[in-house]
């Protein structure tokens, strides 16, 4: 591989991934809305208590 080549790939690959950086940061972070877990260690009113069979 020339010189040329080598360069000629190393700006596609920086033109590749500044159109990758570009794209991402256009999501939205959703930081208007409450989480959907509440207390994730609070107990629970339907907690099943499992017990070693004795017999």
């Amino acid at each position: 591989m020339s010189d040329t080549s080598k360069d000629r790939i190393k700006e596609e690959f920086r033109a590749a991934l500044e159109r990758k950086n570009s794209r991402a940061g256009g999501g939205t972070a959703h930081l208007d809305a409450g989480s959907k877990a509440h207390g994730p260690h609070r107990t629970a009113d339907h907690h099943r208590e499992f017990r070693r069979k004795s017999g």
